[in-house]
């Protein structure tokens, strides 16, 4: 099969192997603000120096989701997206942006487009990785993952404060890429604090996985970003983003000074 790649290509991979800290990583749901802002988004995030992005496959029932991103993305529906539409839009995207790209969306909307046709076409454009929350990891192992490797795909695991040392040490068998390890039990932007995060990490960095990771939920600025990075090797930052692109000036002004905020300490 033509789409076919070798893990060795995968920019996540690459993106590892040459830094091991404060990786960037951050969230925006394709077709928001505006159905054609996918690749201008995604251009600018780029330029202004971000590592990796995520890039949300609008759902309308985003589970993992929090107020914010869950607005987005219905946003993103009324504008037009759908996941045609989103691999129509990446077309080529490859000549513009160089940095890993790894969906992020529902198993639903996966399996309406069927799952080998979305693994292929997942390789056609030289997309690194997805993460789907609700995909069990047993039907991952049993019924998916030779579609997601032939692919070259990196399928993500989540990892919770709830989640046991037992199942951590399997899940950092299956991942490929890293692990996102989710600081809190609550969505994805909530104010809700969890007094023993630090305490989390901690416990996962003692663990000594092989796998890297990178720490989301509640990631909204320079602090959280460091703090995140004293324990991973970085971190995923979704709703502060989300929020930052209602800002003013281009979207190329708005995304290169919410970038800025979140490295301003490791810039000084």
């Amino acid at each position: 099969m033509n789409s076919i790649k070798t893990t060795a290509e995968n920019r996540i991979e690459s993106l590892f192997s040459r830094k091991e800290n404060e990786v960037l990583s951050v969230f925006t749901t394709a077709g928001f603000p505006e159905l054609n802002d996918t690749l201008p988004v995604m251009e600018a995030l780029q330029e202004a120096g971000v590592d990796m992005i995520e890039l949300g496959m609008p759902f309308s029932d985003p589970l993992a989701d929090g107020p914010v991103i869950q607005q987005s993305s219905m946003k993103a529906i009324a504008n037009g997206m759908r996941l045609q539409v989103l691999f129509d839009q990446l077309e080529g995207f490859r000549s513009k942006i160089h940095i890993p790209i790894v969906l992020m969306g529902y198993v639903n909307t996966v399996m309406q487009y069927g799952i080998e046709a979305f693994c292929n076409r997942c390789a056609a454009l030289e997309i690194d990785g997805v993460i789907l929350p609700d995909l069990p990891h047993y039907e991952y192992e049993t019924i998916y993952k030779p579609h997601f490797e032939a692919a070259g795909l990196h399928n993500v695991f989540l990892v919770s404060p709830q989640t046991s040392e037992e199942r951590i040490k399997i899940l950092d068998d299956s991942t490929r890429g890293f692990l996102y390890l989710v600081s809190s039990a609550s969505t994805t932007g909530s104010d809700k604090v969890v007094t023993n995060t630090e305490t989390y990490l901690q416990r996962i960095k003692a663990m000594g996985l092989k796998s890297k990771t990178l720490v989301g939920f509640n990631i909204k600025d320079a602090s959280s970003f460091q703090l995140a990075c004293t324990y991973s090797n970085g971190a995923i930052i979704g709703s502060a983003f989300i929020k930052s692109l209602h800002g003013q000036g281009s979207i190329k002004d708005r995304v290169a000074r919410f970038v800025r905020t979140i490295k301003r300490k490791t810039q000084e």
